[in-house]
């Protein structure tokens, strides 16, 4: 099993150290934000370590991956914004789906743009919640300025996540990407705790 999965990681290290791997992480970056079944914080991380092998430059990993993001973002948000009215119309049909609606509202009012960076690192978070920006009509210029920060963020993150553990393991990529993966991996564990418990306290006040 073991040489498998060496296997395979020498494999993924070859595949990217092409120049090509940039345009594959701004590709997948955009594709994530509006079908969260995309890897994309995978593929950076990717980038990371063959960056910290020096076969790829970490500025512009970085670069691509928070460029992506922010494009698919911005591009969930549009969405949003086109399926504001039906949607807006079919959940206020009810009592239940206008208190649903509105609480969504209060949320994104009320935690603002931390919101959007945290939602970032959430598996599906970063889909629902820009979907949920368009579709309440929240203001274009103040969804722009947080999707830039959180894109920025999220990337230099999974890029210097991967570049760490490919310049500490440079002679056993397969270690490099377990350990990246892993630190990942647990601190999207870190942060859905967090939020829980967060949630939970504010349930029971």
């Amino acid at each position: 099993m073991l040489a498998i999965i060496d296997s395979f990681f020498e494999w993924l290290k070859e595949s990217s150290s092409s120049p090509w791997f940039y345009l594959v992480i701004f590709v997948i970056a955009t594709l994530d934000s509006v079908l969260p079944i995309v890897p994309s914080e995978t593929l950076v991380i990717v980038g990371g370590v063959t960056a910290g092998a020096g076969d790829l430059s970490i500025a512009l990993v970085i670069l691509c991956g928070a460029s992506g993001a922010f494009v698919g973002d911005n591009l969930s948000y549009f969405l949003g914004r086109e399926a504001s009215d039906w949607v807006v119309k079919r959940r206020t049909r009810t009592e239940k789906g206008a208190k649903q609606l509105a609480n969504i509202v209060e949320q994104i009012h009320e935690r603002g743009g931390l919101l959007l960076i945290t939602a970032r690192f959430i598996p599906g978070g970063r889909t629902l919640l820009t979907l949920a920006c368009g579709v309440t009509q929240q203001p274009r210029k103040w969804f722009v300025g947080w999707a830039v920060v959180a894109a920025s963020i999220w990337a230099t993150y999974a890029s210097l996540l991967g570049f760490i553990g490919g310049k500490s393991f440079a002679d056993n990529h397969t270690k490099a990407f377990l350990i990246a993966f892993t630190g990942a991996f647990s601190i999207t564990v870190v942060i859905e705790l967090v939020r829980a418990v967060a949630h939970r306290r504010k349930r029971d006040k």
